[in-house]
């Protein structure tokens, strides 16, 4: 989050504090907001996306990871780290602990203090990123978020006991610098999904709308408006969601993760690729999840960039560079290694990016998910070369194809988890907006 940003909400804050105060003594309807927005940017050295929550007594803010397929809200308690009033652990038999479906009952001998008491329940704390647990006592504190109009942030929203689980500093050593946890969106009664839906009443939906720099992301009903007054709500075409029937997270240790659990990741339904208009020929079963949970298609905000299994990615490699074969080729850049690059200069640039035929994914319902060269395409060696941004993911991986962050930027995705199906806008550039538009002054 820019200083700037940060500036605006934390004075927001103290407003929202100052008229409670002035108006103690009236009663007043309890304010609920249709929706809530968060603020998100990416990380130049790991392209990890960041948000910031407020969260603890005094209010501290929190730099986490986005995962959009994460099982929970998850931040570091090390000694050091965490200090809250309000920090209250999750007594064992207590609703939170049935909230996490957690069974244990723990005692801990380094404590009392958070992430370290006696007679508590716990969950198993995952990183996404590099693939490591641990067990995390859970608790619940106080969470402040900003409502939103769909244009602009609006009031301050406080949320007395907000569920998280406790994990350490040692768990987060790959994630970028600063950041204490992770912000988990999936398909459990832990994500924040759910839980702001349960605490505000409001729809279990949300859209993600990434960048480069700044992007934003919005829990709850639309509209979503973009600079200068481009709405989006209406733009969007809706696919089913899919669910794997069983859990994609890598295997930590015994029983971990239980194979009985279905996977919290979003995925779809992708029927076909075309490139220039033309259909790559690819193996019907991995676009498929088969009864063991592997192939088909997810969407990941932790995966920099897509991965495709061998043979997609070998069919895509092949059509893409027959399209371009008079433009000439040059070294490959990690991590593009075996893909087609280019000089900048020779594929020239549009509105939309660089100037390359069309990846199209065909969707279930006739729904078209397009990708021009904003999306498909990488800039490295300072702008000088092109790459193609997909990554061979090799023979056998768990998901034939994961749809990674790169190629989400500048579309805004929503998440409508009751109604079991996702919104594509396609690219915002095309409506000469981008992600990074969204106005994140207070009215």
């Amino acid at each position: 989050m820019s200083s700037s940003i940060l500036l605006c909400f934390i004075f927001s804050l103290f407003l929202s504090v100052t008229t409670t105060t002035i108006a103690a003594g009236t009663p007043a309807k309890p304010f609920r907001p249709r929706a809530v927005v968060l603020p998100v940017t990416k990380d130049p050295s790991t392209g990890q996306y960041l948000t910031t929550i407020f969260q603890r007594t005094p209010l501290k803010p929190v730099k986490l990871t986005v995962d959009i397929g994460g099982k929970a809200l998850w931040v570091a308690c090390d000694r050091r780290e965490y200090a809250s009033t309000t920090y209250a652990p999750a007594l064992c038999g207590s609703p939170p602990c049935a909230v996490a479906k957690s069974k244990s009952c723990d005692t801990c001998f380094d404590g009392p203090r958070p992430g370290c008491n006696n007679n508590t329940c716990s969950s198993i704390v995952y990183n996404t990123v590099e693939r490591s647990a641990q067990n995390g006592e859970l608790a619940t504190d106080v969470f402040v978020v900003q409502s939103t109009t769909g244009s602009n942030p609006g009031r301050v929203v406080r949320i007395r006991n907000m569920l998280f689980s406790c994990g350490s500093l040692f768990l987060g050593e790959k994630l970028a610098v600063g950041v204490k946890g992770i912000a988990g969106f999936g398909r459990s009664a832990t994500s924040l999904t759910s839980l702001l839906s349960t605490s505000l009443g409001i729809n279990k939906k949300f859209a993600i709308c990434l960048s480069s720099s700044k992007g934003v992301m919005f829990i709850g009903s639309g509209p979503y408006t973009m600079m200068p007054r481009v709405q989006i709500s209406n733009r969007l075409a809706y696919t089913p969601l899919l669910v794997n029937p069983v859990t994609t997270v890598h295997p930590i240790f015994n029983d971990f993760p239980d194979k009985s659990w279905p996977s919290m990741e979003y995925f779809i339904d992708v029927q076909s690729v075309k490139i220039n208009g033309k259909p790559v020929p690819l193996s019907p079963s991995l676009l498929k999840i088969d009864a063991k949970g592997n192939g088909g298609t997810k969407i990941s905000t932790v995966a920099p960039y897509t991965v495709l299994h061998t043979s997609i990615y070998n069919a895509v490699v092949k059509a893409f560079t027959k399209s371009l074969s008079k433009v000439p080729r040059v070294a490959a850049v990690a991590p593009f290694v075996g893909g087609p690059c280019y000089k900048a200069a020779s594929l020239g640039s549009t509105r939309l990016g660089a100037a390359v035929p069309a990846i199209e994914l065909g969707l279930r319902n006739n729904v078209t998910w397009t990708m021009f060269g904003r999306n498909s395409m990488v800039y490295v060696n300072n702008s000088e070369v092109v790459c193609l941004g997909f990554v061979d993911g090799g023979k056998k991986p768990r998901t034939a194809i994961v749809v990674g962050g790169h190629q989400l930027e500048d579309n805004l995705l929503e998440f409508d988890v009751e109604r079991n199906r996702v919104g594509f806008s396609s690219t915002l550039l095309g409506l000469q907006t981008t992600c990074a538009n969204f106005n994140f002054t207070s009215v």
